[in-house]
């Protein structure tokens, strides 16, 4: 998740350390904290993998600061990671919100498929909880209250993400599910390659 916002932010322009972690905070609206422990060690991660670069910029004697940039394997690991699917577990609502900080890197078919996708586990998510509420066993007032809190807010989460579909759908005068459209992309292609 660090990974997918350091090349998000290095996309825009290079970076030291310190405007990394302040653009981080900015971008990403007190949604998520980064440290300095966790944010080093992911620079050094991405170095070694290729993903980005590194120069000593601007300072002077101690205080030099390294300047980080994004390579072409960033570019490549960080539309991957931005498309990955979801995870399941705790994390997974932090990682969308920072996907979503970034998706006007991402072409409308792709954040439409994203965006179903997301939909649909909180779908799951909500099926669940109502199991759960209907639950006879479930007799703690504190419990139920919390079950009922996060019916509402996925309940909520599943209305936003439907009107955010609608309007890529509109402004981008996708009609079609984006899987439907593929298959009709590719029976055109095969259509077009017989002829």
């Amino acid at each position: 998740m660090i990974e997918l916002a350091i090349l998000g932010l290095l996309k825009e322009h290079p970076m030291h350390g310190y405007q990394l972690n302040r653009e981080l905070s900015e971008q990403l609206g007190g949604l998520w904290r980064v440290s300095y422990g966790s944010l080093y060690p992911s620079l050094r991660r991405l170095e070694r993998s290729g993903a980005i670069s590194s120069e000593p910029g601007g300072g002077s004697g101690a205080r030099r600061k390294t300047v980080y940039a994004i390579t072409d394997e960033g570019e490549r690991l960080f539309l991957e990671l931005l498309q990955e699917p979801p995870h399941e577990g705790q994390t997974e609502d932090t990682r969308f919100r920072v996907r979503m900080a970034f998706f006007r890197y991402l072409p409308p078919e792709t954040r439409v498929r994203v965006l179903e996708r997301r939909r649909q586990g909180l779908q799951e998510r909500l099926a669940e909880v109502k199991a759960h509420l209907r639950d006879p066993a479930v007799t703690d007032n504190y419990q139920r209250a919390l079950m009922e809190h996060a019916r509402a807010a996925t309940e909520a989460d599943i209305a936003w993400l439907t009107d955010l579909i609608q309007i890529e759908r509109r402004t981008y005068e996708i009609t079609a599910p984006v899987g439907e459209q593929r298959r009709a992309s590719a029976t055109l292609r095969r259509k077009e390659r017989t002829r």
